[in-house]
């Protein structure tokens, strides 16, 4: 029988095991190496996942004592709809781990928080080449066809 994965919110005792997930994470879309995020970013994220103040939250995927996954989201005002609206930012799951339903675990989790908050709309992008990410995600959310643009100034 497969052993059970426990998703649950991410805590400051995490740290050590969930560093080497967001870093394969940020490895996954390019940053790594000479072009890895400023350790202060890293540093930054972190804390916020402990202010009160921060509409930014964490929740990871754990089986036994090993962090499998993680998932980062935020709350945020949208024009479009009176209640705030979730965009899941970061989802990764430990590449010994795939294919286990960890992902999906991982966005039923955030669904569920978005829930507990009355928030109704959870969405997110991911890059045209994920094909695994896609093959998941067309299970659990509809691809509503917008392309995004980004400008850093």
């Amino acid at each position: 029988m497969p052993e059970t994965v426990h998703v649950r919110p991410l805590e400051a005792a995490d740290l050590p095991a969930w560093q080497p997930l967001w870093d394969g994470y940020n490895a996954f879309y390019g940053r790594h190496g000479e072009t890895a995020l400023a350790p202060e970013i890293t540093r930054t994220t972190w804390q916020r996942f402990f202010d009160p103040h921060e509409p930014v939250f964490a929740l990871v995927a754990q089986q036994q004592w090993r962090l499998l996954g993680l998932v980062h989201y935020l709350f945020h005002r949208s024009t479009t709809r009176i209640e705030p609206v979730c965009y899941l930012q970061d989802l990764f799951t430990a590449p010994a781990a795939r294919g286990r339903g960890i992902g999906r675990a991982l966005i039923e989790g955030v669904y569920a928080q978005a829930a507990a908050a009355g928030v109704q709309r959870v969405y997110w992008q991911t890059h045209a080449g994920n094909a695994t990410g896609r093959r998941l995600y067309d299970r659990v959310a509809t691809h509503a066809g917008f392309i995004v643009y980004a400008h850093d100034g």
